[in-house]
């Protein structure tokens, strides 16, 4: 299989199997009838906020290259477009006004990756000269562009984040409760401890599902009051295990359309050693994001529907989680919804 991008793909991806130049990769799986599946999970009509406050983790200690928002304001007239009273207008009117705009990292708390978030350097060519690659191949420098590439037209003109955002992201979640299994001890989850948790709350998943991760790691981060103390969380929670093959393969062979967790990246960074002079830093988001076009969700609030979900002896609920549609974003912020 081959496309006008690519010669060869990487042993374990999916580049094609949705159409050669397919964006959305394994959301293509969320259908009418996986939809509909998700919402008859709703018996009660309660919903729970699944996002952290967008200030939060606070500063940039977890991650140096990602600051807090940043609120600012327009003049007009003699002040601002805040507490402005339109009478300065016209004196008839009584009306007073706001608004505010925002510098934001689109990836700094609760968030999606987008597929433009990891590549890899890859031979796509089979010209034995590794290349800038995304998922289904498309190039760093070509259809994702940088400040690096070129002087003005920044941004993904191919799966970015506004992609996801029409692809309707409403599904089936399943909740992974690792918290009630491990606390907030640090405990490194490969494809026997995921089954193990899923045996042990009577789960199933199935294809079209996101799979949910509660960890605690959120927990800590909201405790630590926007002073988030790195080399504790670097110690503590759940996390998976992206080394672990038999994990990857259970991912591809799930037909689950994303993972979304409570910590920093899902899976464990630094992750273990790999073998080889060459591997993937972020093994999972490897396997994911570019080879499944699977994508990722990072520092999601669950507590209160873990809780929920524990009282009821559930772990199934309808989840809506939209991203913004931005187009030419590889990440995008979240504020995500169960219902129950």
């Amino acid at each position: 299989m081959q496309s006008t991008r690519w010669k060869q793909r990487p042993p374990g991806s999916n580049w094609g199997d949705f159409g050669p130049d397919d964006q959305i990769g394994r959301m293509n799986l969320l259908t009418p009838h996986t939809r509909l599946r998700a919402i008859r999970e709703v018996q009660e009509g309660i919903a729970f906020c699944l996002s952290l406050p967008l200030d939060f983790p606070g500063g940039n200690a977890l991650f140096q290259h990602r600051k807090e928002p940043k609120f600012f304001h327009e003049r007009r007239g003699e002040g601002y477009n805040f507490n402005f009273k339109l009478s300065n207008v016209c004196e008839c009117f009584t009306d007073v006004v706001s608004d505010d705009a925002v510098i934001m990292y689109t990836q700094y708390s609760t968030q999606w990756d987008g597929l433009g978030h990891v590549g890899q350097m890859f031979d796509a060519n089979c010209d034995g000269i590794p290349e800038k690659v995304y998922y289904n191949g498309f190039r760093g420098g070509v259809e994702l562009l940088g400040p690096d590439d070129t002087t003005g037209g920044f941004g993904a003109k191919a799966i970015g984040i506004e992609r996801l955002a029409t692809a309707g992201v409403q599904g089936r979640g399943v909740l992974v409760d690792l918290e009630r299994l491990h606390g907030r001890t640090r405990a490194l989850v490969g494809y026997q401890g995921l089954m193990a948790a899923l045996d042990g709350q009577g789960a199933s998943i199935q294809e079209g599902d996101f799979l949910c991760l509660y960890t605690g790691f959120a927990d800590l981060i909201l405790e630590m009051n926007k002073k988030p103390d790195s080399e504790v969380l670097a110690r503590s929670c759940a996390v998976l295990d992206g080394r672990d093959e038999k994990l990857l393969q259970w991912i591809t062979d799930s037909g689950i359309v994303a993972i979304c967790a409570d910590n920093f990246a899902v899976e464990a960074y630094p992750a273990r050693p790999a073998e080889g002079d060459h591997y993937p830093g972020l093994p999972l988001h490897n396997h994911c994001l570019f080879k499944l076009g699977l994508n990722l969700g990072e520092l999601w609030y669950f507590a209160e529907l873990a809780q929920w979900l524990r009282t009821h002896q559930r772990s199934s609920f309808l989840l809506t989680a939209p991203p913004l549609r931005l187009p030419g974003a590889v990440g995008s912020p979240a504020t995500p919804v169960a219902t129950v």
